[in-house]
């Protein structure tokens, strides 16, 4: 009986001894983790520099020349002038040249008694109609608002949306766009001024969705619900048979002119036509309750076709 004590005594202690062993292996395991973590991070977080948190601009004219576009001109002339044409280069200025977001400063809960008091509270709008303004602080919101309320065309026509924006900002969906990068349809390593990534977002309809058909926006003082027209072109175009995407109806060859350009009235009411088909039919007749009694009576029947990828009208 001692004897098989003992052997008790020795497998416990055995077992202990692998036990701890086993404890100080995974220690250390945890420790090399932590530091190959710590060692990483740094180097990963240098790719996402563009981050908005921590590249907070001050002052408007700094926000203006970030996002500056002109160079572009250089190389891509044709694309450049097409853009120009475009409301995504004039995306506050509304038809026939209106600052239309002058309005809601004036008038409703986006009001303010000046532009001093104005923060990037009070412009839900430019969550899609100029986004850069993720990367300023409230002091940047207020110039914006002066020269809004001052009818500043020239500073405003400034704010929109240019090369950088959908070419860098809107271009990734899953994190950050890395730093110092355009991305296009294809990898060009040697392009001038910074290497063009391929990025298959670019021809999907989803780089479109991102600010056509955003909704509700709950995360305001203010909610917002404008755009939705992303989600009638997945509800109803495409449910119907619609295998087009957004780039096909609006950028037939690559145009950035993408219209339809609501201050061309003549080329938008042709477009109208051409989505919106009409069908009229009309069948007169007379009507004669009692003698010399004559009424002319008219039929009129009227079917509208939609040949849009979308409901209209949206934004």
């Amino acid at each position: 009986m001692p004897f098989k004590n003992n052997l008790i005594g020795i497998s416990q202690i055995d077992f202990n001894l692998k036990y701890q062993t086993k404890q100080k292996f995974m220690s250390r395991l945890w420790i090399l983790a932590i530091s190959v973590m710590i060692v990483v991070l740094p180097s990963h977080g240098t790719v996402m520099a563009s981050d908005p948190s921590t590249t907070q601009v001050n002052s408007l004219q700094e926000l203006v020349d970030r996002f500056d576009s002109s160079s572009c001109r250089e190389c891509h002339e044709q694309i450049f002038t097409q853009w120009e044409k475009s409301h995504h280069s004039r995306s506050l200025m509304g038809i026939n040249d209106y600052i239309f977001i002058a309005s809601y400063l004036k008038k409703g809960p986006l009001a303010i008694p000046s532009g001093e008091k104005a923060t990037k509270k009070n412009f839900p709008c430019f969550k899609c109609h100029f986004p850069q303004i993720e990367f300023a602080t409230d002091a940047v919101a207020a110039e914006i608002a002066r020269a809004v309320l001052d009818n500043d065309k020239v500073m405003v026509r400034k704010l929109n949306i240019g090369c950088l924006v959908c070419h860098c900002e809107k271009a990734v969906v899953h994190g950050r766009p890395d730093v110092n990068v355009i991305y296009g349809n294809n990898d060009i390593k040697d392009h001038p001024e910074r290497p063009v990534r391929k990025s298959p977002l670019l021809k999907n309809s989803l780089m479109c969705g991102q600010c056509h058909g955003l909704g509700p926006n709950l995360e305001f003082e203010t909610p917002v619900q404008c755009a939705t027209l992303y989600g009638s072109y997945l509800h109803a175009y495409i449910p119907s048979g619609g295998t087009e995407s957004c780039q096909q109806c609006h950028m037939p060859g690559g145009d950035h002119y993408m219209p339809p350009n609501f201050n061309n009235r003549a080329e938008l009411s042709e477009r109208l036509r051409n989505a919106l088909p009409m069908q009229v039919r009309a069948l007169a007749y007379s009507f004669q309750p009692k003698e010399e009694d004559v009424r002319p009576m008219i039929v009129v029947n009227t079917k509208i076709f939609s040949k849009a990828g979308h409901r209209i009208p949206d934004g």
